[in-house]
């Protein structure tokens, strides 16, 4: 194992090799955000300045629910008003839901019920009825997340300052910028600050940006890129056009379209190897998606 040569950035390899981002979502549907103006440090939850104890429980929680828990914090580094913000997310297919609070104490994020919050429940928050844009801008964690996402995080704070918010390590340093729409779970990639703009403007209007879409964080890879393949295929950028029918072993998966229903067929090939983040010390196998065919039933 050997450290990367001075100045390697994986999101700059990975555009030179022409990496796809489609079907490179984390797949959780459990999110739970925590308001912290940091610093972070590499693993947030273990290396933030929380209080003595709380990291590690929440990395338990995080286990226990298959949950992603992350510390966010405003462009600006203050708090977001009279104590810490809370969000909790479950990134449900159909019906995705938020829910937000205020915290006097950042130890009161344990009292938030996942384990509700999954199985169709309240996390005992109210409910939130909009969207949050979340930009990854971990430094600590890869340098491609701060020198490629804090110029997104400022440009989208001075665009929509109610719904962005910085956030801990979300996944695939590589396709920095990274930011997730919560609550449905929508990954975009490799953004800039003109279009980390245009992608939170057709969020809104209930469009995807299918240029920067890495997937649906509800859906397992393959499927995420089998939708992606599709929408392509038929133009179709509707947010809630796509309705997920099935799934088969061979890598098919069905989804219904205004009526009709297609079978996308997806191959996942691993045939190259590359450092995947800026601080690798070795190559790793880089998963790619291939569309093998799509079929409009009769």
């Amino acid at each position: 194992m050997t450290p990367p040569e001075p100045g390697f950035r994986c999101a700059a390899a990975s555009l030179l090799r022409d990496e796809p981002v489609l079907g490179t979502a984390t797949h959780v549907r459990t999110w739970l955000l925590l308001e912290h103006v940091g610093p972070w440090g590499d693993k947030a939850l273990r290396d933030a300045r929380l209080p003595e104890g709380l990291g590690a429980e929440l990395q338990r929680r995080a286990a226990e629910h298959r949950a992603k828990i992350l510390l966010i914090r405003r462009f600006s580094s203050t708090p977001d008003g009279d104590g810490l913000r809370v969000f909790a997310a479950y990134a449900d297919p159909v019906r995705p839901r938020l829910e937000v609070g205020r915290l006097a104490d950042p130890r009161e994020a344990l009292d938030v019920d996942l384990g509700s919050l999954r199985t169709g429940g309240s996390s005992g928050l109210a409910p939130y009825d909009g969207s949050i844009f979340c930009v990854c801008t971990n430094g600590r964690h890869d340098a491609c997340c701060a020198e490629r996402g804090r110029p997104v995080a400022k440009a989208l704070d001075g665009a929509r300052p109610e719904e962005t918010w910085e956030v801990s390590h979300v996944g695939g340093d590589r396709f920095a910028a990274n930011m997730v729409v919560l609550p449905h779970g929508l990954y975009y990639g490799r953004l800039d600050p003109v279009s980390a703009i245009s992608v939170a403007g057709s969020h809104l209007s209930g469009q995807l940006d299918l240029d920067h879409l890495r997937g649906r964080s509800s859906q397992p890879t393959g499927v995420q890129a089998a939708e992606i393949f599709l929408r392509r295929e038929l133009a179709e950028t509707r947010e809630d056009a796509l309705v997920l029918a099935g799934r088969s072993s061979d890598g098919t998966v069905a989804f219904e379209v205004g009526g009709a229903t297609y079978d996308v067929q997806v191959r996942t090939v691993r045939d190259t190897t590359a450092r995947l983040t800026c601080k690798a010390g070795r190559d790793n196998p880089v998963p790619a998606h291939e569309l093998v065919s799509v079929r409009r039933r009769s």
